[in-house]
């Protein structure tokens, strides 16, 4: 399956890398040999060598690597998140954000290179955006881990759209 290469991204393809560079950044991917990768026009072209059960392997994850590079230097990756709870908010503060989420003490998340947040209205939502899928996901997932959304009354830190399996508290036995 062919890789469409939008109008404003530049790609190289050298021996066993591949560069991007759009208008939301620049990236690079390191393939394997078992791989052959070839531009034609405004298209990439990902074969295998073989069909042994490594170059499959490799065939797949080469090419869902390039399209998340190209997706990413032309458009970007956006996780949005919220935090719920009574008072706790978020705010950007010196490029990255600054979290009140139940703690004695504030939390500050600092920025991190080709890592955008965004606030929005009210303090609760927010949005971590970058051109790098998997900087995204790992700069998420750190947010997260700050507050875990707890099971009984579903407070703390989640992805916009995450179902919270919730328990029942206590009860009184007479």
């Amino acid at each position: 399956m062919p890789i469409v290469i939008p109008a404003g991204v530049e790609v190289k393809i050298h021996a066993g890398l591949v560069e991007a560079k759009g208008p939301k950044g620049e990236d690079y991917v390191e393939t394997l040999p078992l791989v052959n990768i070839e531009q034609k026009e405004n298209e990439i072209i990902v074969s295998r060598v073989s069909d042994e059960q490594d170059a499959r392997a490799a065939h797949g994850l080469t090419r869902a690597l390039i399209n998340n590079l190209i997706t990413g230097v032309s458009t970007g990756f956006t996780r949005e998140m919220e935090v719920v709870g009574t008072g706790f908010t978020v705010m950007a503060q010196q490029g990255g954000l600054l979290m009140n989420v139940g703690f004695s003490h504030p939390v500050y998340i600092g920025s991190v290179d080709g890592i955008d947040y965004t606030v929005e209205k009210g303090n609760t939502s927010f949005s971590v955006s970058g051109y790098n899928k998997y900087m995204v996901g790992e700069v998420s997932a750190k947010i997260r881990s700050v507050r875990p959304p707890e099971p009984f009354k579903g407070k703390g830190v989640r992805y916009k759209g995450e179902h919270i399996r919730r328990k029942a508290g206590k009860t009184v036995g007479k």
